[in-house]
Order: C-alpha cells, then structure tokens, then sequence
C-alpha cells in the first residue's frame, strides 16, 4: 500500500514510518521536518495549507492516510491557538483524504479527552476504556475531543473508512535507552518515582506497538474500524508496585475500585482493539529497560504525591507530553485528598453510594507563561 504519514518525523511517527517500510509499504512522510528514514519519500509542507495537503494527496494517490502532525504539548502556546490548529489540521487532512478518495484514514487522539487530573474527576468504572465519557479539560484534549468527532463526521459523510486512537504515553526505543521522555523525565526516573507516572494514571506504550496496531488497523475489515475509536497501550502499568498498591497515595480520584488493578494490569484497556483487530501489544518496560526491574531498585527521586489539582495542568501524560512548568506542579507537595467516590469495577453497575467530598486540593500557584505559538506545528510528539 501506498500510505501518506503526516508527523512522520516525531516520536511516534518515526515508529510509524519505519514499521510500515519493514512490512513493504511506500510511505510518503509529510512534514516540516525530515525523519532521514531511508526508503522514505519526505515531503517538507504546511499541513495548514488545504490547497498544499490537496495537492500532495492528488500527486500521491495513497491508499492510506494515518494524520498523527498536531501542536502536542499542552500549555506550550496559548489555548486558542492549540485549539484551533490542531482542529484545522485534522480537518485539513481528513477533508483532503475524503476528496481524493483515501480508502483509510486514521487520526491521532489522545487518552487526555476523558479529563483525568482535573479537579473533581472520577472515573464511572475501571479499567478505562472507550465507553468512559468523554470530558476534556484544556484546549489539547479539546482539541483531540474535537478530532474524534471530525473523524465520524467523514465516516458518516464519505465513501472511505475513518477511525481515531488514543496511544498513551509513548515511549521510543532511543527513550528505553536512557533519552528524556516527552516529559523530561527519562523512564527510569518514572519507575522509581511513581509520582511522575501517576500524572497519566501510569500508562504508557512502546512507540513500536503502536506502529503494530497501525499495521493491524490497515488489515482489518472496514466495517469493523469505520467511525470507531481505540485505546492503544501497554499490557502492563509503568510502576513497579501494581495500581492497587499506589492509587491512594498518587491517584486517590480512581476510587476503590482501583484495587482490582493487581500486579502486572494497566488502568486502560485494549481490549476492543484485541477483539476487533486482533492487535496486542507485545513488548513491556520489564523486558526493555536495561537491567530490568533490578535497575530501578534505587533510593527514588523526592516528588510529592500527585493530586487531582496538581494533575491538572499535566493531564496530558497519556497521549501528550507537558511542559517542563506543568510537571513542576504535578510534583508540589499538597494535602492529602479525602477517599474518592467508589467506583465500579467495568461491567458492574456503578454504586450509588454517596462518599465524603473530597478535600479541596493544595496546590503551589502556577508561574508558567505559554510558549510563543508555533504557526504550522511539525508532528504529533505523543505519547
């Protein structure tokens, strides 16, 4: 297949690119910057420019599109501007692909839609997964909200197939190594200090799994995929302990039904993306971080437990990275939070017990002043 890439030169993009040329297919990356991706036909343009995207998508004729360019990082320009672009972009893209007659479109959303970190959040059952209401809570989840909602419009509008994914945070193979994450943290910073993993509820995924599901998404019959949107994590929780043992101190807004979540199980599940394309991924933080489990076993870094409140300026840690300023307050020392409402366990009846309110969170004023606005972002960093 001859598939356009858009971000192909970002973390998760380069994933992408090179996953795909190892399976056979021609891929054109579009984007500002180059990947250096042999084999890769790399296009420099501004996914802005409708007439540019159309006339690409005219020359190219892909069989594919999977549209992953967004402004990312939460914060890191003013929220207009992240909501706008990363909007029009995604509309820019989808609506070129519909006119040129793409079979299949797949767009980059991000795990940050369902608003956990915010204040007063609760999850309605556990694990997360695509039937969790959708409640974004800045302009990037917003935006990504909105993304999701363009890719149904095209699946109900057009002759081809359009779906959404959500990866969570992801992590490059340069990253396993010892490279700073998207946060600024490297990896094995996130294990011993599980306060920096908590902000995105300790999920994560190898960037090359999330190049699989693209794989898997591409083979899967069209009617399954059509309009459908999909968590794309890991098997397991990037902490050592298992989230039952760490949600009261760091995450005590997932309630006690956090306590189902034993050693080796994630707070989001794949599960629709198993049963629907036969994707799993296949590759864990155990078996990639040099050294194992036995390497994180070092005095960790002093952070404070996260909050609801100090999370919620880094609710981006699934599918977004966050700003150096963002994580600063995450790791504020607060007040302890009073016990969340109980929440039910996925596939049982949510209670109706009514639970103390919770405390209102301390939190450290924020001092961070946005970054200057990126007029034509170059790729999706998530993950």
């Amino acid at each position: 297949m001859r598939i356009v890439v858009t971000g192909s030169a970002g973390r998760l993009g380069r994933s992408v690119v090179q996953g795909l040329v190892a399976s056979g297919h021609e891929v054109v990356g579009a984007d500002r910057a180059a990947s250096g991706i042999r084999s890769v036909d790399e296009r420099a343009i501004d996914l802005l420019d409708a007439a540019a995207v159309a006339g690409l998508f005219d020359e190219v004729r892909p069989d594919a599109v999977v549209h992953l360019a967004a402004i990312s990082v939460p914060f890191s320009a003013p929220e207009l501007d992240i909501l706008s672009t990363n909007t029009a972009l995604g509309y820019t893209v989808a609506a070129a692909a519909a006119a040129a007659g793409v079979g299949r479109t797949l767009v980059a959303s991000s795990p940050t839609v369902l608003g956990y970190g915010r204040p007063g959040w609760r999850p309605t059952a556990l694990p997360l997964d695509e039937r969790e209401p959708v409640q974004p809570a800045n302009a990037y989840a917003l935006s990504k909200t909105v993304l999701e909602e363009e890719v149904r419009m095209f699946a109900r509008t057009s002759a081809g197939v359009f779906t959404s994914f959500r990866p969570c945070y992801v992590i490059s193979p340069e990253e396993w190594a010892g490279a700073p994450t998207q946060q600024g943290h490297t990896v094995l910073e996130r294990l011993r200090d599980p306060a920096l993993a908590a902000v995105s509820l300790f999920n994560y995924v190898d960037a090359r799994d999330a190049a699989d599901f693209v794989e898997a998404w591409l083979a899967a019959d069209p009617a399954a995929v059509d309009g459908e949107c999909f968590f794309v994590g890991a098997a397991d929780a990037l902490a050592v302990e298992p989230v039952a043992a760490l949600w009261r101190r760091y995450v005590p807004a997932l309630g006690d039904a956090a306590d189902g979540i034993g050693a080796g199980q994630p707070v989001f599940s794949v599960a629709k993306a198993e049963r629907l394309l036969g994707w799993r991924p296949t590759r864990s933080w155990r078996d990639l971080v040099p050294g194992g489990v036995d390497a994180v076993a070092a005095p960790p870094a002093a952070h404070a437990p996260a909050t609801a409140a100090s999370t919620a300026t880094a609710s981006s840690a699934a599918s977004a990275p966050v700003t150096a300023a963002s994580t600063a307050s995450a790791a504020t020392p607060a007040a302890p939070a009073n016990a969340a409402a109980p929440v039910a366990p996925r596939g049982t009846a949510a209670s109706t017990t009514s639970a103390p309110a919770p405390a209102t969170p301390v939190t450290a004023p924020s001092t961070t002043t946005p970054a200057t606005p990126t007029p034509a972002p170059q790729i999706e960093r998530v993950p």
